[in-house]
């Protein structure tokens, strides 16, 4: 191979360098342009109505669990925030200033809703009212706020009825636990039988079964 043919090759190769770069600049452009070319042919998304009351059917069961979920964590948490309060007004505080101490330090599933009885004061309702409205609105409150009302409105002790109703949420949180602890050999039946028995087949019966066959 002679020198100058070496030399016609490099030369070429350096010159076809501009060519091969226009060529990869002007592929890659086309494919821009095909690309864009197919989104713009996409046909256009469409967007159903769906009837707002199909949504709320929809989420009716999820909101009822949820609400559920909330209620059983305001009883679970109950007795410790009445502790609370009859410890603040043991210590010299009013009803108000209890509610007050037990929003900042109660359990927070009894802790909102006491919340929104001082907003409730705050924007000018009257402390009767607000416990009224959180008794309606969360049921398993509606025991200790009759009984703070109670002591609001007639000025009766307060520590005493506290005492009282926390020894009746124990006894209630109590006997809950006792009625979901009997439910659980029925809720165990369906994984005792879809589940358990099969395998309990599998591994007994059906060796025998296929042994007979055999012979």
């Amino acid at each position: 191979m002679s020198f100058a043919f070496v030399l016609g090759v490099a030369w070429g190769f350096v010159l076809a360098l501009p060519i091969v770069s226009w060529a990869r600049r002007q592929a890659t452009v086309s494919r821009a342009r095909a690309l864009r070319g197919r989104r713009r042919r996409r046909r256009p998304r469409v967007n159903i109505p769906v009837p707002p009351i199909v949504l709320r059917v929809v989420a009716a069961p999820a909101r009822r669990r949820r609400e559920r979920r909330e209620r059983a964590a305001v009883v679970r948490q109950l007795p410790v925030a009445v502790d609370l309060l009859g410890v603040a007004v043991a210590a010299g505080c009013t009803p108000y200033l209890a509610v007050q101490l037990a929003v900042r330090d109660a359990p927070p599933g009894v802790a909102r809703p006491l919340g929104q009885v001082m907003r409730a004061c705050a924007a000018g309702a009257t402390f009767d009212d607000a416990l009224r409205e959180v008794g309606i609105g969360v049921p398993p409150l509606r025991a200790l706020t009759d009984t703070l009302r109670s002591a609001t409105r007639l000025g009766a002790p307060v520590a005493p009825a506290l005492a009282r109703l926390a020894v009746e949420v124990r006894a209630d949180v109590r006997r809950q636990a006792e009625a979901r602890a009997r439910t659980v050999p029925v809720r165990l039946c369906f994984p005792l039988v879809a589940c358990v028995l099969p395998a309990f087949a599998l591994l007994t019966v059906a060796p025998v079964v296929l042994d007979g066959l055999h012979h």
